[in-house]
């Protein structure tokens, strides 16, 4: 029985990990930040959080670069919108349809609930795997493997269930969300139905769910389709400024993924701002900066003060190599975006591109401010960086280094650049005890597969 034991430990881990990695999300993904995608973000989903009982304040809705049609919750009170999901929608509603419905995840704590779910399958799986290991000792071997696999089968059954339920609970506060906004319920619909259609496409002809994650998008629209239709907002159109928006959006999204998709969509006979939009980044992605550029300014001859549109030109203008000229329509950007800090950044970098000393002080002031008002911007810290280490402080310039490496999850890098900061910096002072929280964070990430990191840390 002792011999066995080793073996009954390593069934109990297999069967573990397999409940437990049906229920992690996909791996991490790139982050894609852009000032008009966030600002229509927050303008779409504000009523949907407030109808949620939530704080806008505290509710975050991001983009993330992934072709998947897909949205989820992970943790806290963030909302992941998938690009695949942003280009695939066909208007505003469906949009906010996918919103509403996370949030529902959101409101009623379904990523801290996961564990619940993970845990009840867990001992489940535990126990039967336990029984099945020592028949398997006792040698009873075929009886064994049986009574682990059928464990292995309800466990899995019970945690699909418990998240079906999740989803279940999301469709219906979502309903309630939009209600509560005045939105109609048919882009919800709608995009249930692209759902439905992808399902055959993959030829999912399940009767019924008991397999799945999510029930089928069949049964959500049969459930939805009556509470919708009953809603005051029902026949109620979508703000047309919204939907203006959400065209510029998901234009110049595709044009910035997928160019060669961006022109076919677009043709040059197609004069629409979405469609300059989609082209302008289309070109300015492939190196094409000239006729980039000349989307670019056919968008502002629509509208010369737009921020989004100088911003785009002033990206063209740096990005091919023109960084005294980028300057003047970054400034209006800046103005024209209520001090946007992603903006700033950029109108910083192109202040340091010039390598003109006195476009320094604006550039230190310009990204001072951007990190002030957000400090989720590794580019800013890089930039800001440089400039220190060309006025020759090179401690407040490894300080900066040590926040872009640790914002970019890059812990050995932004330990060692602490480390060289608080050699430099006098101690006790804001910048010094700034840079001690960031080695701190560093070496307890690093301690997590470095057993040299951990035998520091407790010493």
């Amino acid at each position: 029985m002792i011999k066995a034991l080793p073996r009954v430990m390593r069934l109990m881990m297999l069967g573990l990990l397999m409940v437990f990695a049906a229920a992690q999300p996909a791996a991490a993904q790139s982050i894609l930040r852009d000032t008009e995608t966030e600002a229509l973000f927050r303008d779409a989903s504000a009523p949907l959080i407030t109808a949620a009982g939530l704080d806008p304040k505290n509710v975050n809705v991001v983009l993330i670069q992934d072709g998947e049609i897909n949205a989820f919750v992970a943790t806290g009170q963030t909302v992941y919108i998938h690009t695949g999901l942003l280009t695939a929608a066909d208007n505003i509603g469906e949009l906010q349809g996918v919103i509403a419905h996370e949030l529902g995840h959101v409101a009623g704590g379904h990523s801290i609930r996961m564990s619940e779910g993970i845990s009840s399958a867990g001992k489940l799986n535990i126990a039967t795997v336990l029984l099945g290991a020592l028949a398997m000792a006792a040698g009873a071997g075929e009886a064994g493997m049986g009574i682990m696999a059928l464990g292995q089968q309800v466990a899995m059954g019970n945690f699909l269930s418990f998240t079906r339920a999740q989803e279940s609970s999301a469709d219906l506060a979502g309903a309630k969300y939009l209600s509560g906004a005045g939105i109609s319920g048919k882009g919800s619909l709608s995009f249930f139905k692209k759902l439905n259609q992808q399902e055959y496409r993959l030829a999912i002809y399940a009767k019924d769910s008991y397999d799945r994650t999510h029930p089928l998008s069949s049964e959500r629209i049969q459930s939805l389709e009556q509470i919708y239709q009953k809603d005051p907002a029902w026949n109620r159109p979508y703000d047309p400024k919204l939907e203006a928006r959400f065209e510029r959006v998901k234009a110049k999204l595709i044009g910035f993924l997928n160019p060669k998709l961006a022109t076919t969509r677009f043709p040059s006979s197609d004069q629409s701002i979405p469609a300059h939009y989609a082209r302008a980044y289309a070109y300015h992605v492939g190196a094409y900066p000239e006729t980039a550029l000349n989307e670019a300014d056919a968008l502002l001859k629509a509208d010369p003060h737009d921020p989004y549109f100088l911003e785009l030109k002033g990206q063209i203008l740096l990005e091919s190599g023109r960084p005294a000229d980028a300057i003047a329509p970054l400034r209006e950007a800046v103005d024209g975006s209520g001090r946007s800090p992603l903006i700033a950044s950029m109108l910083g970098h192109a202040l340091v591109a010039t390598e003109k000393p006195e476009n320094l002080k604006e550039a230190k002031e310009v990204l001072k401010a951007a990190v002030a008002r957000d400090n989720d911007n590794p580019f800013a810290w890089y930039q800001l960086g440089t400039i220190y280490g060309r006025e020759g402080d090179q401690a407040r310039a490894a300080l900066a280094m040590a926040e872009s490496k640790n914002l970019e999850g890059e812990p050995k890098l932004a330990l060692a650049s602490a480390q060289l900061a608080m050699r430099g910096i006098p101690s006790g002072s804001p910048d010094y005890l700034r840079a001690q929280d960031i080695a701190m964070v560093a070496r307890a990430e690093l301690a997590k597969t470095d057993k040299r990191y951990r035998e520091k840390k407790t010493k």
